[in-house]
């Protein structure tokens, strides 16, 4: 019988462990598990954003595999980028920082277990990294050099233990590549080269300055949270500075001003931003000012700078987003744009960088899905008002954003998603007996569901309105048919991610479901309380009720007006027995909301496979005494 072949594969591994983890447990145990626990969700949740797949722990050390080798190593640099923000809260003799190794190798494949030189490595060279550093290999860097803005030092060739040869090896650093420290050739080569670089840039500096430079690559001196003026807010924090005007005419300054302004604006209008005033940035106007110094004196973690340069018709505008605290961007773009209509050229350059921010610093990639096709910045303003008022789940709330959408529609009768929020606010209305008749409301939204497809076949919103009128119907295959699609047009749309996790609960299949909603909580990096709702409601149903009471304690913090976590809070309570703490959030449901239905809330948000956990709930709500 022919002996059973092994299974290999070329991957990408990816090993990490704490730098002086016994020190830190014999100093304090509870301590450093709570931290290391904290920093291990961190972790795990990047890996999985960088579609990285963790095969073995141990203790403090995690391998996970990735199939790209860029992927891995900028997942290397967010880790140590989040990790090195979340030490600097803590006192020194505290801190826990990881080493990271990255290699590209060969391995042996047994299940979800790999094994061999190509796992070793990684784990050797995370040994050799610095605490809070990474070390790559050379086959890394061969496939990474061209396409990563950081940095790599050639330390040379490691010896590492129970490899034969020495494995050639690499620090990645801050900045642009070094070319003395990433080149192999002879000393006499690299100066012809740097020289050759130095008469780049004179070229560059004489044909017009360095407007098109790549700025991304530019590191900059942190900012120190000691040396802040106020404390950070507990929402992400941004000042805008004035845009350069590089074209060397100062009648040209109210261009570079109006698009500064115009982000300042938009961006006051989103409410999990906090934005510095234009007053207080304006200070800064034509002063060479350092990033550090704008974040510690305003209190921010966050600094958008720009310039802009007119040559003729033409105008280039560069912006770039750089998170104080480390020193790197996070992101840049430069726009080309024709000069004959500058109030046009503005709002052009203020929705694309707005949405780009949007998408950085709040709600993943949703600002995109809500953007969608549209170029008209008033549009676009007025159904992101209409999204964030629709979602208080309140009937004012849901008439108002109604009207914005509408607005929104005569301004761009093409703008897809606004046809879709239009759908929703219907939706609503149907679900929790906002409207006169809710069959006839329900047919509209599914009639405008389908107008947004039509509008733009690519979209995946629609489709998530489809299903959650499918699930309020009970045919829970067509709504899970529907999410699927949905997800599959839209993967990084955190609130499309959790509405198909939220129809996997109500389909009686909770346990499919949490993965996905913990899915779309890490898509987004300031989680919309709904969403947190709906990880309790995973929660709830799988009865993992302590769980449950967390999530909807988040949810409730994070929209205080919102009577449905307190009412969900409530049938907790009672389903563990704690009467007196169920009572105490059913009498605050009435405090907030007087005239809170219990039958219209169940109806609204309890869409059951099992019409007998709604009946319980139902029942669970009058017994607290909460009006029918």
């Amino acid at each position: 019988m022919a002996e059973e072949r092994v299974k290999r594969k070329l991957t990408t591994i990816l090993a990490a462990d704490v730098e002086g983890y016994s020190r830190l447990m014999s100093a304090d145990e509870e301590a450093t598990l709570k931290t290391l626990k904290s920093y291990r969700e961190i972790i795990d949740g990047l890996i999985d954003k960088h579609d990285g797949r963790i095969f073995g722990t141990g203790g403090d050390s995690v391998i996970a595999e990735f199939g790209s080798a860029v992927e891995a190593v900028r997942c290397a640099i967010t880790i140590q980028e989040e990790l090195r923000i979340r030490n600097a809260e803590l006192a020194a003799e505290n801190q826990m920082k990881f080493r990271i190794g990255v290699n590209v190798g060969d391995v042996m494949v047994e299940d979800d277990n790999l094994y061999g030189d190509g796992v070793n490595v990684a784990a050797r060279l995370e040994g050799v990294a610095e605490a809070g550093g990474i070390c790559i290999s050379g086959s890394t860097f061969d496939q990474v050099k061209d396409k990563l803005s950081p940095g790599f030092e050639d330390i040379g060739p490691q010896e590492v233990k129970n490899i034969t040869q020495p494995v050639p090896a690499f620090r990645v650093v801050p900045g642009p590549v070094s070319i003395a420290a990433t080149t192999a050739a002879p000393a006499v080569k690299s100066r012809w080269r740097i020289l050759a670089i130095a008469a780049a840039f004179v070229i560059i500096i004489a044909a017009g300055g360095l407007a098109w430079w790549q700025p991304w690559v530019k590191w900059v001196e942190p900012a120190s949270l000691e040396r802040m003026a106020f404390p950070l807010p507990d929402k992400p924090s941004i000042a805008v500075l004035p845009f350069a005007n590089l074209s060397g005419d100062a009648t040209q300054d109210y261009l570079g001003d109006g698009i500064a302004d115009n982000i300042i604006t938009a961006l006051s209008r989103v409410a999990d931003l906090f934005v510095i005033a234009r007053t207080s940035t304006l200070i800064y106007k034509n002063k060479p000012v350092k990033v550090q110094q704008v974040a510690e004196e305003l209190g921010i973690r966050y600094v958008l700078e720009g310039s802009v340069q007119r040559s003729g018709d033409k105008v280039r505008v560069t912006a770039q987003l750089i998170d104080a605290l480390t020193g790197h961007h996070l992101w840049a773009e430069r726009y080309d744009r024709e000069a004959k209509d500058a109030f046009a050229l503005q709002d052009d350059i203020t929705l694309n960088v707005v949405t780009e921010l949007e998408v950085k610093l709040t709600s993943g990639d949703r600002a995109r899905i809500i953007r969608g096709n549209t170029n008209n910045p008033k549009a676009y303003q007025l159904v992101q008002r209409g999204f964030s008022l629709m979602f208080r789940f309140t009937k004012d709330g849901n008439a108002e954003a109604r009207w914005l959408y509408q607005k929104a529609i005569e301004l761009d009768p093409n703008y897809a998603f606004a046809w879709y929020g239009l759908g929703f606010t219907h939706q609503f209305s149907a679900k929790f007996g906002w409207g006169e008749d809710p069959a006839q409301e329900q047919a509209r939204a599914e009639e405008l569901a389908h107008k947004a497809l039509a509008i733009d076949p690519s979209g995946g919103a629609p489709y998530n309105l489809l299903q959650n009128i499918s699930l309020h119907r009970r045919r829970y295959d067509e709504a899970i048919a529907y999410g699927e699609k949905a997800v599959a047009l839209a993967p990084n749309a955190a609130g499309i991610v959790a509405q198909f996790g939220r129809a996997l609960v109500y389909a009686g299949r909770p346990e499919e479901a949490l993965p996905v909603i913990q899915r779309a909580i890490r898509l987004s990096p300031f989680t919309p309380p709904n969403i947190l709702r709906y990880e309790g409601e995973a929660y709830h149903a799988m009865e993992r009720y302590q769980e449950a009471i967390a999530a909807f304690e988040r949810a409730r913090a994070r929209n205080p007006k919102s009577p449905q976590p307190l009412a969900w809070l409530a049938i907790t309570y009672a389903d563990m027995g704690r009467m007196d703490e169920a009572r105490a959030a059913a009498q605050e449901v009435l405090k907030l909301t007087p005239g809170f239905s219990a039958k219209g809330f169940v109806n609204g948000t309890m869409d059951y496979k099992d019409r007998a956990k709604a009946e319980h709930a139902l029942t669970t709500l009058r017994r607290l005494g909460l009006p029918v």
